[in-house]
């Protein structure tokens, strides 16, 4: 391996290695809603809203932010973005109570909406426009990875010791994350300085809200099912406890190899033909769930590929984001991030009702229909450029 291969592969890993702890520190309120209960003396609906703070703070923040930092140099605001994040943490780690908790949270995600999409941009900006995929999908394998062992590590520290350990776990290694990215990372110019409506014009594209539109759909499909897979599984497989947790690697393993395989795909072939592919996949995967989990080995094949299909989606939507907005990837990303917290937020409501008025066999091929509409949105808008605006004349200052 070549001098600057390794050094790209070190970035990555770099930027791979923080996208984990902001995972981490994203997912891990799942894992601590036991302890959290006890602890704080509260309901787990009122717990939940721990997740829920999270994910608004997020998506809100993610543009918003982006346009405030749109100037800094790019190792700065990850490195800073970090910082903030692993405060958010350590906060959360002392705090005295509820609603110091749930600020906390906020605070956390400010940090990591600030630093997914700025990682993938710096990612995509360090390597040749051929191995971009593959570069977005390593900063991307850190969030599959705190997905598939970050979640259950916070749920271990929680039952050995509390959940104030979890988070002042997940706090130091954010931290950690800052300074190796300030050690390994080459200082990275910020974008040419434009106005803030220059900035969100991008959003007017056509092409650009379709993806941002897929993307809601895509992730409201996935974890509208995914967040109430145990119950489902109960019902349709019999299983509980541990069967479920071995299930449930299972889909964590497809989500890995889908998440580098997108990126992968996307430098080959460019990214319509995966994206389409993935939406089509999950589609079937979906409408054949209740029928595949009905015995144990047909749901492990079922679940991998569900995680195949839903991890692989990312990468080639960014790797297009990123084509489609020279100069500006920082911000589209972070519409994106936007786009994926949305649909995360919006699918406790969605699988919830459903799983209330039809049970949870129906889930599956009610969250079917949701791909299947975002490949004909695709299909319709994908090189639809926007008309451009009639040139106006500057006025002199």
């Amino acid at each position: 391996m070549s001098t600057a291969s390794s050094s790209a592969a070190a970035r990555n890993l770099v930027l791979a290695f923080g996208a984990f702890g902001v995972g981490t520190s994203g997912y891990i309120v799942a894992g601590l809603l036991p302890s959290l209960t006890a602890e704080l003396a509260v309901s787990a609906t009122a717990a939940a809203q721990l997740v829920t703070a999270f994910a608004i703070a997020y998506a809100v923040g993610s543009p918003l932010f982006a346009a405030a930092t749109g100037r800094w140099e790019r190792r700065k605001l990850l490195v800073a973005a970090l910082v903030v994040a692993g405060a958010g943490n350590l906060l959360a780690a002392i705090a005295p109570g509820y609603v110091t908790l749930l600020l906390a949270r906020i605070v956390t995600a400010v940090g990591a909406a600030v630093f997914t999409p700025a990682a993938s941009a710096v990612a995509a900006e360090l390597t040749t426009p051929d191995r971009r995929g593959r570069a977005v999908a390593v900063v991307f394998g850190g969030l599959t990875v705190a997905l598939i062992f970050g979640v259950p590590l916070g749920s271990l520290i929680s039952q050995q010791l509390d959940y104030e350990a979890a988070f002042l776990l997940v706090g130091v290694l954010l931290l950690a994350s800052a300074v190796a990215v300030r050690l390994v990372l080459p200082q990275v110019a910020a974008p040419p300085a434009v106005r803030l409506a220059e900035r969100f014009a991008v959003a007017r594209d056509r092409r650009v809200i379709a993806l941002l539109v897929t993307t809601v759909l895509a992730c409201l499909a996935a974890f509208m099912v995914y967040t109430l897979i145990s119950p489902l599984l109960t019902a349709i497989t019999g299983v509980s406890g541990g069967t479920v947790t071995a299930l449930l690697f299972c889909y964590g393993i497809g989500g890995a190899v889908g998440n580098f395989a997108g990126g992968r795909a996307a430098d080959r072939w460019g990214a319509r033909r995966p994206v389409l592919f993935v939406l089509v996949l999950v589609t079937v995967v979906l409408v054949l769930l209740p029928i595949a989990t009905r015995t144990v080995a047909g749901a492990a094949v079922a679940l991998f590929l569900w995680g195949l299909g839903t991890w692989a989606f990312s990468p080639p939507v960014q790797h297009r984001l990123i084509e489609l907005s020279p100069g500006h990837a920082g911000l589209t990303l972070s519409l994106n991030a936007s786009a994926i917290y949305l649909g995360v937020g919006l699918s406790g409501v969605a699988g919830g009702a459903v799983l209330t008025t039809a049970g949870p066999a129906v889930l599956p091929e009610v969250a079917a229909v949701l791909p299947a509409v975002a490949v004909v949105v695709l299909l319709l808008f994908w090189g639809t450029r926007t008309p451009a605006r009639p040139a106006q004349e500057e006025v002199p200052a």
